[in-house]
């Protein structure tokens, strides 16, 4: 449900910990009191003014910057105050209870997670797509992330959505005059090239949502598993994508026992990769704990990494092991999900790809050297559908993927009806308004209040 939305609130906004500068932020009708009570004195607006933040008794609890800025002319769109004070969290919890006690008899209280931005929202100050950004940005784990979610925030993804509902809107007017007037022996829709607006819309839909795909993928990121027999190299493989000893690596066999991750990037990707226990029979408990490890990974991989030893791919019971666990792979890895044959240990002398092996889409590598790593990086981008430059890229997430889907598959159902040759024109309707919802929902046009708690109780607190 939505928190009380009229309250006013009060929270620290800046991180947990010691800090040069830390801000209280104060927003809705509590504002003046808390001015009166804590500054002394009326300050201008949107002007820094240097003061001493008074306690209860007159003395100073701190001397720091106050900021008023008067509603609609602020983040949230209501009257907001932010003091500027000394980054210690004693001093910064004795100013958010003087806040709180200057806001008592207006209600103020302590801000929810997110319910800062989440105002900004309700206030028509930012849509919803703009307002997930914010949490994308403070988030970004890459710097391809971060420069796509100031594009989202700054509502690039937003304007491209806003166009798709205009020539949408307008393709409704048309079918709906159509509705309104059958006497009329004016064919509007023909007249009007509706067949020719609805596909040039669809080709524009196809457009967003493939770069709408493209921006999930760099806030989501992969997630790729090693997987393969003992000693195949999987661990000396995570290690050389990290570039760091991050797994333990020696000659004997069933070392890894657990699961071990790493995220890295890839042009700006955000990659997840797991090494995982050496797949085998075996009668330690504590391995086959591992192993059952390993098999929960591969089954909710984006993508699997099956690793082979090329100094061993010549003894049949290896191969035989190889086979079985590709045998597993096949049923046990969701269907649409890439399984990438490695071979690994180029660097042993003499080592050669079996001939099976020489066709297809297998990699040869070695772990040791880095040799047949960068033909590896770019396959994974290939498998995760990554075709865009990150300058390119607005942040999404998949709920947005979803919802451009559903229009998708609305603005295929109008296009069926409208080549038959007596459209059901109410269908035609009812399907481009289907679809104006759904991209609705993308910019928070139509949200449901469960959507926007789940959405804004990600958030931090203070934001």
């Amino acid at each position: 449900m939505l928190p009380r939305h009229h309250d006013p609130i009060v929270a620290i906004t800046t991180a947990a910990g010691r800090g040069a500068v830390g801000i209280v932020r104060v927003s809705g009708g509590a504002v003046q009191p808390v001015i009166d009570a804590v500054c002394g004195r009326a300050l201008r607006p949107r002007e820094a003014t240097y003061l001493p933040f008074r306690a209860e008794d007159g003395s100073p609890i701190d001397h720091g910057l106050a900021l008023h800025f008067p509603a609609p002319h602020s983040y949230t769109g209501e009257d907001v105050l932010e003091l500027q004070a000394h980054g210690g969290p004693v001093v910064l919890q004795l100013l958010l209870a003087r806040c709180l006690a200057a806001g008592a008899a207006q209600g103020l209280r302590l801000a929810t997670p997110g319910e800062f931005t989440q105002r900004a929202f309700l206030n028509d100050k930012i849509d919803l797509a703009q307002a997930e950004a914010v949490a994308d940005l403070i988030d970004a784990s890459t710097e391809a992330a971060a420069r796509s979610a100031s594009r989202s925030l700054a509502g690039e993804f937003s304007r491209e959505v806003h166009a798709l509902r205009d020539d949408l809107i307008h393709l409704r007017m048309l079918v709906e005059a159509t509705l309104d007037f059958p006497e009329e022996e004016i064919d509007f829709l023909q007249q009007a090239d509706a067949r020719g607006q609805l596909d040039r819309l669809r080709d524009r839909l196809q457009r967003v949502a493939r770069r709408t795909r493209q921006g999930a993928l760099l806030r989501e990121g992969i997630q790729v598993v090693i997987a393969g027999q003992p000693n195949a190299g999987k661990s000396s493989l995570l290690n050389a994508l990290a570039g760091a000893e991050l797994a333990i690596v020696t000659p004997i066999p069933g070392t890894t026992r657990d699961v071990v991750s790493q995220a890295i990037q890839i042009e700006g990707v955000p990659v997840h990769v797991i090494d995982t226990a050496g797949l085998r029979e075996s009668l330690d408990p504590v391995e086959q704990i591992g192993i059952a490890r390993a098999w929960d990974q591969i089954e909710r991989a984006d993508a699997v990494l099956f690793l082979h030893d090329l100094h061993r791919c010549g003894d049949p019971d290896y191969a035989q092991a190889d086979a079985q666990i590709r045998s597993l792979l096949g049923q046990r890895v969701p269907a649409g999900v890439p399984v990438l044959e490695l071979w690994n240990k180029l660097d042993v002398a003499g080592a050669q790809l079996p001939d099976h092996a020489r066709h297809g889409d297998a990699i040869a590598l070695s772990a040791r050297t880095g040799e047949g790593l960068d033909r590896l990086r770019r396959r994974l981008l290939e498998v995760a559908g990554w075709q865009a430059a990150p300058e390119g890229v607005w942040i999404a997430r998949e709920r947005h993927v979803q919802a451009l889907a559903q229009v998708g598959q609305h603005l295929h159902e109008a296009h069926e009806l409208l080549g038959s040759a007596a459209p059901a024109l109410d269908l035609l309707a009812e399907e481009l308004r289907l679809a104006q919802n759904a991209l609705g929902e993308i910019t928070g046009a139509f949200s449901a209040d469960d959507l926007l708690g789940v959405i804004f109780s990600n958030f931090c607190i203070g934001k």
